[in-house]
């Protein structure tokens, strides 16, 4: 079976529906994708229902055409970026580590397709889908992460700490879990100020631990904070299965003793995403508080690096904690095919416009390698910059 048949089988299995005609509408297609669980985990669906006694909307059938072209192309910005970072790597072209998001490009787009510009993200040392879903420019990106001096970091940041305030952007980190404890505080500064923003962290399966637990979840539910937190569950915590290290099959449930109201949703399909993600947003604008998200996913790389990859070919296989035939059924979810399959049924583009905007990106992602590879590398003396105080500093004695 090669890979568009598994895509297939696996499409079919997520969709029984879209059997029964060519043409499947919006409602029908996330009907068919999840099923509500107990208590107040539960799967997200397109359709209105009960949580915890209130009315659940989705606005997902009211975005345009435009909107829906936006997310799909955006989603082949992050994995286009990716392929090429790996690629680049691989042939000696920069240095330093990169932890890969291909595979869960749905995530970050689901979610941030229903932030404004004012809005936070807190992100994770698997962040860079996250900025580019947020609208961070991929040439600045490239030349960061290849350390050039026009980075967004000046290239002393590299992969794990690219970082763009103005578009909301508090960054990547490469400490687990305090990305959460950073988009609480961000959302603790939006409770004080008073506006209508809400701050959105990420985070791993293995990130809901430290400050998960003793500051942001704690904090967020008993003051009712507009956070919401994303659990990007790719099966393993570096090389070890997530099932290896917790009893329960919901993460989402660790929200129940803080009083969170838990969501778990199919990461592999942007619009149930963007669904949960919404939903969430609006809860938090009008002063619900806090949600906390499962996406379900996988990741197509090692942890980190590129051990079991090659040039021109997706995935790494070859690792010993997990088997390729694993990859391969994940692989076979892929989000983008997906997708682009579902906006093609539903007329809002056809085949031909659908690859007229991948060698859009294609182009788009070459010229960001080539402005990263004429752009100069930082002065020795520019890692001084921003780290003393300007002027003097008289010496006091003790």
């Amino acid at each position: 079976m090669n890979r568009e048949d598994h895509i297939a089988e696996a499409k079919t299995e997520l969709c029984p529906k879209e059997k029964e005609s060519k043409t499947v509408s919006r409602r029908t297609f996330i009907q068919s994708l999840g099923v509500i669980g107990a208590g107040s985990v539960f799967f997200s669906t397109g359709t209105a229902r009960q949580a915890k006694g209130q009315s659940v909307s989705t606005n997902v059938e009211s975005l345009s055409k435009e909107q829906l072209t936006g997310m799909y192309t955006d989603m082949l910005k992050i994995r286009l970026w990716e392929t090429k970072i790996k690629d680049l790597a691989l042939k000696g072209g920069f240095r330093g580590v990169a932890h890969l998001y291909v595979g869960e490009e749905a995530i970050a787009v689901g979610v941030c397709s229903t932030l404004t510009k004012d809005d936070y993200i807190a992100s994770t040392h698997r962040g860079h889908g996250h900025l580019i879903a947020k609208g961070g420019d991929m040439n600045l990106m490239l030349a960061e992460i290849t350390h050039k001096a026009t980075g967004y970091c000046k290239g002393y940041g590299g992969s794990l700490h690219i970082t763009d305030m103005n578009l909301g952007i508090l960054g990547m980190n490469g400490i687990v879990g305090a990305s959460h404890l950073m988009g609480a505080g961000a959302a603790y500064g939006i409770k004080v100020k008073g506006t209508d923003q809400v701050a959105v962290s990420f985070g791993g399966d293995g990130s809901i631990q430290g400050s998960f637990f003793t500051s942001a979840a704690n904090s967020a539910a008993t003051y009712g904070l507009p956070w919401i937190s994303i659990i990007e569950n790719n099966q393993y915590q570096i090389w070890v299965r997530c099932s290896d290290v917790y009893a329960i099959k919901d993460l989402a449930r660790r929200a129940d003793g803080y009083g969170i109201e838990g969501r778990v949703v199919d990461g592999n399909d942007v619009l149930a995403v963007y669904d949960a993600a919404n939903y969430a947003v609006e809860k938090a604008r009008n002063g619900g508080g806090p949600t906390l998200i499962e996406c379900k996913t996988y990741r197509w790389y090692d942890h980190y690096g590129f051990r079991g990859a090659k040039i021109g070919r997706d995935g790494a296989f070859g690792l010993g904690y997990r088997s390729d035939r694993e990859l391969r059924e994940w692989m076979a979810k892929d989000p983008i095919p997906r997708f682009r399959r579902f906006l093609v049924s539903e007329k809002v583009f056809t085949e031909e416009q659908s690859d007229d905007i991948l060698q859009e990106v294609k182009e788009a992602v070459e010229k960001a390698a080539v402005f990263a590879e004429a752009q100069p590398v930082p002065k020795p003396e520019d890692g001084l910059l921003n780290v003393f105080a300007q002027g003097s500093v008289p010496l006091h004695k003790t």
